[in-house]
């Protein structure tokens, strides 16, 4: 239940924003380190289902962490999600083959499938309609934190220590977040005890279909990220930059410096228009990337790509929250994290594919990019307008 009062900043919400960093550090610490990890198992030519299979995961079990948030409460949504990142964090260094791998990394998309469903719901419920947008950008911020340090603190423990030290170290982070999420108060009235009966999804139980608008606007604009930290970290590679989380430390930098303002503004003069600059500016990014045949021209292009995200998503995240049921709230959000993960996955994918282990191919990859995110732009500009006028 939302409250009544215009504070956002308590406790409760800074402990979560806390647990939604380590718990963001934690399987982001691994992204860079992982296209060389799976290489060395062979397994080169199936570096883009390292994210499409980890998001196909996440996608499907949405319907799931959207139906368990509504019914037996926030909180043991948000536990469940972490616990899946200590486990999986820890059996990385046992598996030896391809097929272990990918099934591994399958499963490990359970964790963002429940963690921010249940998080983004919890938000909701705490913070009063009329600074969602604000509150958002926040979370979003901490989550962002994570992604920045996480990379980089990957690449650094697995250059010094190697990489199934970095493993653990993502494993303890994730532990961490459960043990924050522990002592927090619930906050869905009404809360019903776990049963498998719970488990079972009828097909209205699986989209939110007020959400749609902002289902299509999700999909879109996250192909890009898939193939962002799926081409990434070989162009940083062949760009001469040591670190392959450099990019994210750019990329989330100016994620963070934008979210909170982005937040606040789209809470005053309304999501559509944030949402419409965020993918005219995240198709300018596309475009430098592929143009980037420098480091810092590499770099130059993360920031833009960072402040396209960190308009974008506090934005879409507070729209689909908007147009909503709050009887269905976890619904809704699971309909747009359902979107974003199936973008993700299938940036991930197609972007490998025009990519091919090919240097020479990755402006085409980035041009492509650029152009499926331009339909965003579109959408907003011309179809979503009339379907709103024809529903009025």
């Amino acid at each position: 239940m939302n409250t009544t009062e215009e504070r956002i900043y308590t406790l409760q919400f800074f402990l979560l924003c806390l647990s939604n960093l380590l718990f963001s550090a934690s399987f982001n610490m691994m992204l860079p380190e992982l296209p060389a990890y799976l290489t060395h198992l062979g397994g080169a030519d199936y570096k883009g289902y390292i994210l499409a299979l980890f998001t196909l995961m996440a996608g499907l079990s949405r319907p799931f962490s959207g139906k368990l948030t509504d019914t037996i409460g926030r909180v043991p949504v948000m536990i469940f999600g972490s616990l899946t990142c200590v486990v999986c964090s820890l059996l990385y260094p046992a598996v030896s083959t391809v097929f272990a791998f990918l099934l591994l990394r399958f499963f490990h998309g359970f964790s963002t499938g429940f963690k921010p469903t249940g998080t983004a719901a919890y938000v909701s419920d705490l913070v009063p309609a009329t600074r969602r947008g604000e509150a958002m950008g926040v979370i979003g911020l901490f989550h962002t934190i994570g992604m920045s340090i996480g990379p980089v603190i990957g690449g650094w423990v697995s250059n010094q220590w190697g990489i199934i030290f970095m493993f653990r170290l993502s494993a303890v982070f994730a532990l961490l977040s459960v043990v924050i999420l522990i002592g927090m108060k619930e906050t869905l009235a009404n809360r019903q005890p776990f049963r498998l009966s719970l488990l079972r999804i009828s097909r209205q139980e699986v989209f939110e279909p007020l959400v749609w608008p902002a289902v299509i606007v999700t999909f879109l604009i996250y192909l890009s990220y898939g193939a962002v930290f799926t081409v990434i970290p070989d162009m940083s590679d062949y760009l001469g930059i040591s670190n392959k989380g450099a990019f994210y430390s750019f990329f989330t930098g100016s994620s963070i410096a934008i979210r909170l303002l982005a937040g606040k503004v789209s809470d005053k003069f309304g999501r559509i228009p944030i949402l419409k600059i965020s993918a005219l500016v995240m198709a300018v990014a596309m475009v430098m990337i592929a143009l980037s045949t420098s480091p810092w021209m590499l770099f130059a292009a993360a920031l833009v790509y960072g402040v396209s995200v960190g308009m974008g998503s506090p934005a879409v995240t507070a729209w689909t929250i908007d147009l909503g049921n709050p009887q269905h709230r976890g619904r809704a959000l699971a309909s747009m994290y359902i979107a974003q993960e199936a973008a993700i996955g299938l940036g991930a994918y197609f972007s490998a594919l025009l990519y091919h282990n090919l240097p020479g191919r990755f402006p085409i990859t980035f041009y492509v990019t650029a152009a499926v995110t331009m339909v965003a732009p579109l959408y907003l500009f011309t179809v979503h307008p009339r379907s709103k006028a024809l529903q009025a």
